[in-house]
């Protein structure tokens, strides 16, 4: 099979250019190979290789106890951790019949938003950054620093927070903390105009990403896209509205989305939905200063869940993290299968990127918001 490029020309004959885009240094957002035929610097077929970064986590949680399995899920989408343990012992909890303790609800919920939105900082700095933007980088981790203060005094985690246990949570917050929580997203919230202004109407970074890698609604929704990436393409789904968990039923979630579709529509998603995530958790922090009592339940040493089968699914950062487990009775799972955001997301890289320049790889590939472990698993 012939695909290299001999030139241009009269008498010179031409073929396709097979180009590999990675696989990528392991400390940027992972290890992801893009197999492209190209027609000049037109990208005429695209295909993702995924599996650089597999290592075998569905297979671990086998050999794992109920305990141990948290400390790996919250590994492979590691913007995400609190939100990936919340799927897991739910999905425990809801096996075992356990009622989590109200207190540890709301905490949840204000937890898993503040994650969010960190989550959702870190890309809004980063996507700006992959396409020449260095600026917006210092002011979204300005803003992940006064949060991540917050969850790093309540869990002990900066990354990893290991708070989550089935039951409820490890401990009772500091004395104080929602009041420090409350100043931490106020300040946020105040000082989170000047990232929106500096990059949202930007003539050059509306050059790059307008009209620029358009997913349609039909396209998302047949790829299993879910999160931002399909809801700037119209899809207007979202968990916490649509199928409640924990006690999302009780706040009204707003549900932001865009009908263009295209690398600038998901940008401005992720950016309203911070400012909605920051709404929701002084809420949350609000029904936590007013609830009293215990944030966990008692727990036999040795945690079995009955024979069975349940499939917990969660809104997570980057869109829908289901959780499919099988258990014989035993401390361990039999089966646990995961469900993730990335990993569905990414698949539509197939479609959304034939047609589109060479150049606009990048600002394409930065706009899907995905994390390379929450897809190689």
């Amino acid at each position: 099979m012939r695909e290299i490029t001999v030139g241009t020309g009269s008498g010179l004959e031409t073929a396709d250019m097979v180009l590999n885009i990675g696989p990528q240094h392991p400390s940027t957002h992972g290890v992801l190979r893009l197999k492209l035929k190209l027609d000049g610097e037109r990208v005429v077929e695209c295909e993702p290789i995924v599996g650089y970064m597999h290592r075998g986590a569905e297979k671990l949680f086998e050999v794992r106890d109920y305990r141990q399995i948290i400390m790996l899920a919250n590994r492979h989408d590691w913007l995400s951790a609190f939100s990936n343990e919340l799927g897991v012992v739910l999905a425990v909890e809801r096996l075992m019949g356990i009622e989590v303790p109200e207190r540890a609800v709301w905490l949840r919920m204000a937890l898993a938003e503040l994650n969010r939105v960190l989550n959702h900082l870190m890309f809004l700095g980063s996507y700006p950054l992959e396409i020449g933007a260095i600026t917006p980088m210092f002011y979204a981790f300005r803003e992940r620093e006064t949060l991540q203060a917050v969850m790093e005094e309540v869990s002990g985690g900066r990354i990893h927070y290991m708070f989550n246990r089935v039951g409820g949570l490890k401990e009772e917050v500091p004395a104080g903390w929602t009041k420090r929580a409350r100043e931490a997203v106020a300040a946020v919230r105040r000082r989170l105009p000047d990232l929106d202004q500096l990059i949202r109407k930007n003539d050059i970074f509306l050059a790059r990403t307008v009209g620029v890698g358009v997913l349609s609604a039909a396209d998302a929704a047949a790829f299993g896209a879910s999160g931002p990436v399909a809801r700037a393409s119209g899809l207007d789904f979202d968990l916490r509205r649509d199928e409640p968990y924990l006690a999302y039923d009780q706040l009204e979630v707003p549900v932001v989305t865009r009908q263009a579709g295209d690398c600038h529509s998901r940008f401005e998603v992720l950016l309203d939905q911070t400012y909605v995530s920051l709404d929701l958790v002084e809420q949350c922090l609000d029904r936590v200063e007013r609830i009293g009592g215990p944030v966990n339940v008692r727990l036999p040493k040795v945690v079995k869940a009955p024979e069975g089968h349940t499939y917990a699914w969660t809104e997570n950062p980057l869109g829908v993290n289901g959780y499919y487990l099988v258990s014989r009775g035993e401390k361990t799972p039999w089966r646990l299968k995961l469900r993730t955001a990335s990993y569905a997301n990414v698949q539509a890289l197939s479609t959304l990127i034939p047609g589109c320049l060479v150049p606009d790889l990048i600002a394409i590939l930065g706009s899907m918001f995905f994390v390379v472990g929450d897809i190689d698993k």
